[in-house]
């Protein structure tokens, strides 16, 4: 069955980009139609291969090659034999790139057991002193720690942010590659994944951030960091908890996510039939979507490295959603990418961000339905988060080519939180969602501007305290 879904997922992806994406080839489905036998015989062996290789340490390398059939230009691509950072923990990413690194462990006040990654020094070259001034990151849906320094020490966010003298703490959401542990939860049980990035708002970030204090004291100088999914929970957080506009020193929202009635993703067909979604899933027992496993980096190693037609439909499953730009895209990057990302969430929190899209811009809390709604919080609908409560200072970094971060829905968020710092947008009109954390130019068209702003609230915050 897995086969079969992966084989229909790669003709939605090629009739989508022939359809509605100028750049991609126009001829594909004759030229498809013309190699029927040939390549039905192929994926046929593919699929043997795929069952074959699953889970192997060393998966055999002679399947036939998709060059004389569907392209006539190979294109040189790493694979496990030449890459091992496919395969590389996040720890041992960063020591790969020359860092040291710290792995913490942290307990929410629910039980759930959280792995917190750290770059404690400034820079390489100081293994002896450990700054104050401290950055949280936090990735997005579906992604780890490992988004962050997939990119190397002259892209990686945390790698630039150790140069400039930030002692850095890099967060992972419960459920993903670095989080499945609870203090009594089975992950193969409904309930360890019933939760959506509300509880993580609630649970998991309040007890990173109380941890980073405890452990560097009540005078750290913490700024946050989040991208997409990491945005949202921060303004869940802020205007729920607002103890913490007090505990951080800004907030800084890489593709930020909170209203989402704009959005220009595909996925916004699906949205539409969240709570039939929600039931299905509830029906057939799928708590957990998209965790990361054997046949992902499988994927990794061969679905996109024999020619030009594999991999950009590799890289237009990435653009459906998120935004073309392959200008910015590093392919190299790609089965990195592939060998750490997805790294697992709950459908739960799929089916929230679902109804995000179809509430008509109103950012709330999961809809239980009115019966649902009446037991959860004694209304008939899911309360609003409250942005208005919240008072850290705030800054904001979206792009115009964004489909999940709409600039419509961004530009709402902004006049809604009360003390914006400053809504940058990047000038680069290509630039979309992942462009954040992975694009070439992120260090000169996002980073640049994010150490900028940090220095310059900084500053303010010293002034005021004078």
């Amino acid at each position: 069955m897995k086969p079969l879904f992966f084989v229909l997922t790669l003709f939605i992806l090629v009739h989508y980009s022939e359809s509605h994406i100028e750049w991609f080839t126009k001829d594909i489905p004759n030229f498809l139609t013309n190699k029927a036998t040939e390549i039905k015989s192929l994926i046929e062996t593919k699929v043997h291969s795929l069952k074959s290789n699953v889970g192997a340490k060393n998966p055999r390398m002679d399947e036939p090659n998709f060059q004389n059939i569907i392209g006539s230009q190979p294109v040189e691509y790493h694979t496990n034999n030449e890459d091992p950072s496919i395969y590389m923990t996040t720890p041992q990413l960063i020591a790969s790139h020359g860092y040291l690194s710290e792995s913490h462990t942290i307990v929410t006040e629910d039980g759930y057991i959280l792995t917190v990654h750290r770059i404690p020094y400034s820079g390489k070259e100081n293994y002896n002193y450990v700054n104050q001034d401290t950055i949280l990151l936090h990735h997005g849906l579906l992604g780890s720690s490992a988004d962050w320094v997939i990119p190397g020490p002259e892209k990686g966010l945390p790698y630039i942010l150790s140069k400039a003298g930030y002692d850095v703490w890099i967060a992972n959401v419960r459920g993903n590659t670095y989080s499945r542990s609870h203090v009594f939860l089975n992950t193969d049980t409904f309930a360890f994944w019933n939760f959506t990035f509300h509880e993580v708002s609630q649970y998991d970030l309040p007890a990173v951030i109380d941890y980073i204090v405890n452990i560097k004291g009540p005078e750290v100088k913490l700024n946050y960091i989040g991208h997409s999914m990491g945005t949202t929970i921060l303004f869940a957080l802020l205007s729920t908890k607002t103890q913490y506009n007090k505990v951080l020193r800004g907030g800084y929202a890489l593709a930020p996510v909170a209203f989402m009635s704009n959005v220009r993703s595909p996925i916004h067909l699906l949205a539409k039939y969240s709570y039939d979604l929600e039931f299905i899933l509830k029906l057939i027992g799928v708590n957990e979507f998209l965790p990361h496993g054997s046949v992902l980096s499988w994927l990794s190693q061969h679905a996109c490295e024999m020619n030009d037609y594999e991999q950009q439909i590799c890289e237009n499953s990435i653009f459906m959603l998120c935004g073309h730009d392959e200008k910015e895209f590093n392919r190299t990057l790609l089965p990195t990418i592939l060998g750490h990302t997805p790294a697992g969430a709950s459908s739960k929190t799929l089916v929230h961000y679902a109804q995000e899209i179809n509430n008509a811009g109103s950012f709330q809390q999961f809809d239980y339905g009115i019966q649902g709604n009446i037991r959860a919080y004694g209304t008939f609908a899911p309360p609003e988060y409250p942005l208005n409560k919240i008072t850290l200072p705030i800054a904001l970094f979206s792009a115009e080519n964004d489909w999940l971060a709409s600039d419509v829905d961004v530009t709402n968020l902004a006049v809604k939180i009360p003390n914006l710092i400053e809504h940058y947008i990047v000038p680069l009109k290509e630039f979309n969602h992942l462009d954040f954390v992975w694009a070439k130019d992120a260090p000169t068209l996002v980073f640049a501007k994010l150490l900028q702003l940090l220095k310059e609230v900084d500053a303010t915050y010293n002034f005021v305290l004078r």
